[in-house]
């Protein structure tokens, strides 16, 4: 028989979880139906808050990341916020050696895998044949030499002690592993602790010797603490790092500077280039001209700059800048000055003191390893300081009182010498620059001139063998050959240029020959025993200096106002230049000066900056064939000869 099924309760609602009935006692027995019983804590819900979507949003932010973090920013030395916090964290971490079957590692694993199986099956196969079937010895030495992980001969893993020899067995130093943690405190703890010593160490040798209380007293008394950071030790030490910072920066401009020339040059006979290497510029200098160029005697790597104005209506404070080669960056030394300095000279026996002259007629004199910001001695009106600008200044040999002479020359018509005492410069006017009429064309003083003020003069140079002798150059265009033996007559008046002359140089091999150059652009080269110029170059702009190569008799260098460097040689071309080069854009070069033992050249303009530039091989032969000063001096005499006969005159 079978039975009916039994209805389910009323109360029971069908959201009731599902109870399976008790199976039934006998075979016979039909099953009993599912009973659904609900829950006592179950909530009831509708239809519409069954069907509703609940969404939750999953967030990568970790909430127990902490949100403040802060650090110590040592550049900017304050206490910052760190904006980015890690927010994942490592539950549990391990190093998997799976490989996928298909990828480039799995293969090469099954084909070892392979491999030595197939190996481990034929030395099994191996052994169980009979000993007399086996292959005999080798199969005895491959069983004991073979390396059982990956079958290579143990001999190659052996290594055999060199041999050495008797005298050079000794014992290894011995050696130590330090390491430390170190912070800025400690830095500056160790530096103190460094001074106490070198303090202690200087006060045990000052009273060394010394008996008695007093020496033990001194002993005792407490030196005052010296200011670490800004020390003579520290800049000494900030100068050795920033001298490596810089030939780091410029390396390549070093390299060019030592090594590089140009090898086109000898595919070009009679032409030359310039190479630019560094650039000396600071802000101090911004409005100012440079005016002077000079180089140090002794450092043949330091020279001086000295910056002021040419124009009347720009005048402002002067400025003294020595620069460096092994630091283009920034100036070794600087000086101030309150008008603007219009020349400078460094000492030839003593390097270290600079003379200047300044735009409102002073002379003064430096001392660069003074560290006071003020010159040594200076000019006043009470001294006879000039009244106006000067023009150039140069040191004179110590005559036979042993005391330090320079000369200068100004507009006001004055050429002076000035000694140094011990308290202050005392002068002596040598030459006084009266006017020549040109009908005269000599060096004699017209009458009806003398009353005339005076010339003013813009340039001088003393001759290289003989001292009392030098030649002027002044604003009428004239050049004056004087001496300090007559102070009231020239020795020679030279006619030839129409405008101011800015520079005139003696030749440094041949003591009969000088370069001027002049603003009417023309260059002309001299014989002082001969009233008239031997040569003359035309560089269709105003010449602003001219300089003589210190290597060679027959080469110079020139500057003009369109920005451009002319070099001649006149043994390889007597008229045009070896090689005529723009160096600066929209300004006017202004000086020029050779180094005096490398082949560099630096040239300034009228906006502050100074431009070194490197010779290339063809504009100093003489200098790599060493010529002698013989040599020298009969090529520049064949030419002046060749000359005054009119055979070489342009």
């Amino acid at each position: 028989m079978q039975g009916k099924k039994k209805e389910a309760e009323p109360e029971a609602e069908p959201e009731s979880a599902p109870v399976e009935a008790p199976a039934p006692v006998h075979d016979y027995d039909p099953p009993k139906e599912k009973v659904l019983i609900k829950p006592e804590n179950q909530l009831n819900l509708s239809e519409e808050e069954l069907d509703e979507d609940i969404t939750k949003m999953c967030t990568a932010n970790n909430p127990n990341a902490p949100s403040n973090v802060v650090r110590f920013q040592s550049t900017e030395r304050a206490y910052k916020i760190e904006p980015m916090v890690e927010q994942y964290m490592v539950h549990y971490k391990s190093d998997g050696f799976l490989l996928h079957k298909s990828s480039e590692d799995a293969k090469k694993q099954q084909e070892l895998e392979r491999l030595e199986a197939d190996a481990k099956a034929a030395f099994e196969a191996e052994l169980k044949k009979p000993k007399e079937d086996r292959d005999g010895e080798d199969f005895e030495e491959s069983k004991q030499l073979r390396n059982q992980f990956n079958f290579i001969e143990r001999a190659i893993h052996t290594y055999n002690n060199p041999m050495k020899e008797r005298g050079t067995v000794t014992e290894p130093p011995p050696r130590s592993t330090l390491n430390d943690t170190v912070n800025q405190a400690i830095i500056f703890d160790a530096y103190m602790a460094d001074q106490e010593r070198q303090r202690q160490h200087r006060e045990m040798m000052k009273n060394k010797g010394k008996k008695g209380a007093k020496a033990e007293e001194e002993e005792k008394a407490p030196e005052k603490q010296k200011d670490v950071i800004h020390g003579e030790d520290m800049g000494k030490a900030s100068k050795v790092v920033e001298r490596m910072i810089n030939q780091n920066s410029f390396d390549d401009i070093t390299q060019d500077f030592k090594y590089w020339d140009d090898a086109s040059d000898e595919f070009r006979e009679g032409e030359g280039t310039l190479l630019p290497l560094w650039k000396f510029y600071c802000d101090k200098v911004r409005r100012k001209q440079v005016t002077s160029l000079c180089w140090n005697p002794e450092f043949s790597d330091l020279f001086a700059v000295g910056y002021g104005s040419y124009e009347f209506t720009r005048q402002g404070s002067g400025l003294i800048c020595c620069y460096s080669l092994k630091n283009p960056s920034n100036p070794e030394f600087t000086f101030t000055a309150e008008s603007g300095v219009m020349c400078l000279d460094f000492h030839p026996q003593h390097s270290s003191l600079l003379a200047a002259g300044l735009y409102d007629g002073s002379v003064v004199v430096f001392d660069v390893r003074d560290k006071v910001n003020r010159p040594m001695f200076q000019s006043t009106a009470k001294t006879g300081k000039h009244t106006e600008p000067v023009w150039q200044v140069s040191w004179q040999e110590e005559d036979m009182s042993k005391s330090l002479q320079f000369f200068s020359t100004s507009s006001d018509g004055r050429v002076t010498l000035w000694t140094i005492t011990k308290s202050e410069l005392e002068h002596s006017d040598v030459m006084e620059l009266k006017p020549v009429s040109s009908e005269s064309k000599s060096g004699e003083i017209d009458d009806d001139t003398a009353l005339a003020s005076l010339t003013g003069g813009f340039c001088f140079d003393f001759n290289k063998t003989s001292d009392h002798l030098f030649i002027v150059g002044t604003e009428e265009g004239q050049i004056h050959k004087c001496s300090k033996a007559y102070t009231s007559q020239y020795l020679e008046t030279y006619f030839g240029h129409n405008m101011s002359v800015y520079s005139v140089k003696w030749n440094p091999y041949h003591p009969n020959v000088f370069l001027s150059g002049s603003a009417d652009w023309q260059i002309r080269l001299w014989d002082h025993n001969h009233n008239k110029s031997l040569f003359s170059f035309d560089l269709n702009n105003s010449v602003g200096d001219v300089a003589w190569a210190p290597y060679s008799s027959t080469v110079f260098a020139a500057v003009t106002s369109d920005g451009k460097v002319h070099v001649y040689d006149l043994s390889a071309n007597k008229h045009e230049p070896v090689c005529e080069q723009k160096v600066v854009r929209k300004a006017n070069l202004t000086k020029i000066v050779f180094n005096p033992k490398d082949p560099v050249v630096l040239v300034g303009d009228d906006r502050g900056c100074v431009t070194s530039l490197k010779l290339s091989p063809n504009l100093r032969r003489a200098l790599d064939e060493g010529a002698d000063k013989e040599t020298q001096i009969k090529n520049l005499q064949k030419l002046m000869d060749n000359a005054i006969k009119g055979e070489g005159n342009l």
